[in-house]
């Protein structure tokens, strides 16, 4: 329960972090046009803050933290978050700083939400067993 809810804090304060960045730099550098850092800020607190709070109150009805899939799902979901954002950030940077971000960057993001799909079929994994449980040999 510590990891969902740490978990859930720290994408909190970046996903907040990320709007300041967002504003500060568009800002400074009077930018006015599209950016991915536009959607920073909300991709972090939908799919980190929002997406955990959620998990700790799952957890509280099914206990799926005791799955043996479940430390490959945190990790594999969790990476392909930080995989995904980082790259927003560095395309939404170079768009605001006018340097061209190439198709290199949307690959590299692209393998981000590979990882973040396959985190989450791993909690849909998860999920289904402990919602319908394998009956025992003795029900």
């Amino acid at each position: 329960m510590k990891k969902l809810y740490f978990a859930a804090l720290i994408y909190m304060i970046t996903g907040l972090l990320s709007g300041i960045y967002y504003r500060e730099l568009t800002k400074a550098m009077s930018f006015h046009g599209t950016t991915m850092l536009s959607l920073l800020h909300t991709h972090l607190l939908i799919l980190g803050m929002f997406f955990f709070l959620i998990l700790i109150a799952m957890e509280k009805l099914f206990s799926f933290t005791n799955n043996k899939l479940f430390p490959m799902f945190f990790w594999t979901y969790n990476v392909g978050v930080i995989w995904t954002v980082t790259l927003m950030v560095i395309h939404g940077t170079r768009d605001v700083l006018g340097a061209s971000s190439g198709p290199a960057i949307a690959g590299m993001a692209g393998m981000g939400h590979i990882i973040l799909s396959i985190g989450l079929v791993l909690f849909f994994i998860i999920l289904k067993d402990v919602l319908f449980p394998k009956p025992t040999e003795n029900s």
